[in-house]
C-alpha cells in the first residue's frame, strides 16, 4: 500500500530524544522506542578498513574559524554539520571514526573511490619527482594524459586544453564559441548550471546562483524536462524553442548552444529524447558550435556511455569536463578540434596551473582505473539495480513524485501532491537527515531544492544500493 505524506510544518529535529517526545512519548517509552527503532535499522555492508585514531581539532573548533576567517557564503548540509577526516573507496569517516556510505561522492566528483591507492599512489610518486614546473618546459605526463583522454572522445575531438575547474572550462568554452563563428550569442537551457564566473554564470539558468551583475548574450530556451516541462517526453516540441530564438532574438547567427547532458545542480534532469539531436541541427544551420558540458555526466558515470552525449546521438564541437576526471583533484579540460583549436593562435592563451604535472598524472591514473576495475560497466549494473529499488519505493510512498537519471547519477523528486507536483521542501531536509543519523549520505539539489542527488563513487556495490534504499525507506517510514 502506498503510504502518504502530510506536509511538515517545519523541518524536524535530528535529534531522535525530541522527536519521539514531540510524539507525546514520555522519557521511559521514548528511550525504548528509539533501541527499537536502532534494532530494526539497516545493517550496513562490512568493509575492511579502520581509520587511525583522529586527533584534529573538534567540529566546533573547526566551525568556529570557518565562520570567523572563510567566506560566509559558504554553507554545510545538515544542522550539525559533518566532521569528515578519512575515506576509503564508497566510505567516508567522522571524527569519531564512524563509517558513512557515500552517495555524493563529493558532489558527482570522486569516480574511482575515496584515496583509490593507484591514484594516491600516482600523485604521491609526480609529487616527489615534480611539483610544478610551467606547459612552457616539455613533460610527458600532459602530453601523455591529453593523448589517453582524446583516445575517449569520437571524430576529431583530439586538442585538448588543460584547466583547474569546470567553471573555467565552460568559460574557454564559450570564449572559443565567440571567436571560431565570429558571433557573441550564446544559448542555454533553463535549469542549467555551467559554473560561477562571468560568462557562465549568465549561461547558468537559475535564480539561485546568479548575482545580480551584468549578463549579456545570453539566450535561455525552455527546459527539456520530461517531469515538469509542459510538453513532457516529447524533445522536438522543445527543441522549436531554440529555433524560435535564433530566429526572434538574435541575428540568425550565434556562437554556440552549450548543454548538460543529465542537468545535475538542476536536479538529475535527463533530458527529453530527441530533444539534443534537433537542437544540434538547428544550431548547426544557425552557424554555431554545439558545446556539451559533461563536468558530471562524463566519465563513465552513466553507465551506458563515458559521455552523457552519446546517448544522444550526438557529437558536440565542444566537450567541457571537470570533477570526476580527476577523482578530486582539481582539474579540468576543454576538447575540440584542431580547426576550432586555431582561434586561441590567435593571441597568448595561458593558463599558471592547467597541465600541472601532479594533476595530469592523477587524471591519468583515474582513466586507467576506469579501464582496468570496469567502473563503466558497474555504474551501468548497479546504476540499474539502484534505480528498479528506487521505483520500488517509488510505489510505496506517495512523498517520491519522479525516480530518473541514468547509471550512477539518478534523482529522486520528493513532492508533497504528486498531481501539482508541490517541492517536498520540508520532507527532503528530514530524510536527508535521517539517513545521515543512519549512515548514509546522499546530496540534495534542484530548483527548489527537493531532489535526492545520488552520484556515489563508481565502484558502488548491490549491497551498497541495497543499504541504501533500505535506510532511505525506513527513514521514510518514521515520519
Amino acid at each position: 500500500m502506498m503510504r502518504r505524506f502530510g506536509s511538515l510544518k517545519r523541518i524536524i529535529s535530528s535529534s531522535p530524544e525530541k522527536y519521539l517526545q514531540r510524539r507525546c512519548l514520555s522519557p521511559p517509552e521514548a528511550a525504548t522506542a528509539q533501541l527499537l527503532s536502532t534494532e530494526n535499522e539497516p545493517k550496513m555492508p562490512a568493509f575492511d578498513y579502520t581509520p587511525p585514531p583522529y586527533t584534529g581539532p573538534t567540529a566546533d573548533q573547526i566551525l568556529s574559524k570557518r565562520k570567523e576567517f572563510l567566506s560566509p557564503s559558504m554553507f554545510c548540509f545538515y544542522n550539525k554539520p559533518l566532521n569528515i577526516v578519512d575515506g576509503k573507496m564508497q566510505y567516508l569517516f567522522d571524527d569519531s571514526g564512524r563509517r558513512y556510505l557515500d552517495a555524493f561522492g563529493g558532489i558527482a566528483t570522486v569516480c574511482c573511490g575515496h584515496c583509490h591507492p593507484d591514484v594516491v599512489q600516482t600523485i604521491v610518486n609526480q609529487t616527489k619527482k615534480l611539483q610544478h614546473s610551467t606547459i612552457l618546459y616539455l613533460n610527458n605526463e600532459i602530453a601523455d594524459f591529453a593523448e589517453a583522454l582524446a583516445s575517449k572522445l569520437p571524430g576529431d575531438l583530439k586538442v585538448v586544453f588543460f584547466t583547474n575547474s569546470g567553471t573555467e572550462a565552460n568559460e574557454l568554452a564559450m570564449m572559443i564559441a565567440k571567436l571560431y563563428t565570429g558571433c557573441n550569442d550564446i544559448i542555454s537551457v533553463r535549469n542549467a548550471y555551467h559554473g560561477n564566473a562571468a560568462g557562465t554564470m549568465g549561461a547558468t539558468a537559475q535564480c539561485n546562483w546568479k548575482f545580480n551583475v551584468v549578463q549579456t548574450g545570453v539566450h535561455h530556451a525552455m527546459n527539456p524536462d520530461p517531469y515538469r516541462g509542459v510538453f513532457g517526453s516529447d524533445g522536438e516540441k522543445y527543441a522549436k524553442d531554440v529555433h524560435d530564438l535564433i530566429q526572434f532574438g538574435t541575428s540568425g547567427n550565434v556562437a554556440g548552444f552549450i548543454c548538460e547532458a543529465i542537468q545535475g545542480v538542476g536536479g538529475i534532469v535527463e533530458l527529453a529524447p530527441g530533444y539534443l539531436s534537433a537542437v544540434h541541427s538547428t544550431i548547426k544551420k544557425a552557424g554555431g558550435l554545439f558545446i556539451s558540458d559533461e563536468v558530471q555526466s562524463g566519465f563513465a558515470r552513466t553507465g551506458s556511455h563515458f559521455w552523457g552525449f552519446e546517448s544522444h546521438d550526438v557529437v558536440p564541437d565542444i566537450v567541457t569536463m571537470a570533477k570526476g576526471i580527476g577523482n578530486g583533484i582539481p582539474l579540468g579540460a576543454v576538447v575540440t578540434t584542431p580547426e576550432i583549436a586555431q582561434v586561441l593562435t590567435r593571441r597568448s592563451y595561458f593558463n599558471t596551473f592547467g597541465g600541472n604535472p601532479v594533476c595530469t598524472a592523477a587524471g591519468h591514473a583515474v582513466l586507467k582505473v576506469i579501464e582496468k576495475e570496469k567502473l563503466q560497466d558497474n555504474a551501468h549494473v548497479v546504476g540499474s539495480y539502484l534505480k528498479e529499488r528506487l521505483n520500488a519505493l517509488k510505489d510505496k510512498y506517495e512523498v517520491i513524485g519522479d525516480v530518473r537519471g541514468r547509471g550512477l547519477m539518478l534523482g529522486v523528486e520528493l513532492v508533497t501532491d504528486r498531481q501539482q507536483k508541490t517541492p517536498a521542501n520540508a520532507e527532503i531536509l528530514h530524510v536527508m537527515d535521517q539517513m545521515k543519523e543512519m549512515g548514509v549520505l546522499v546530496g540534495k539539489g534542484g530548483f527548489y531544492g527537493n531532489v535526492f542527488r545520488i552520484t556515489p563513487p563508481l565502484c558502488f556495490t548491490k549491497e551498497d544500493a541495497d543499504y541504501f534504499v533500505d535506510v532511505m525507506d525506513h527513514a521514510m517510514s518514521k515520519i
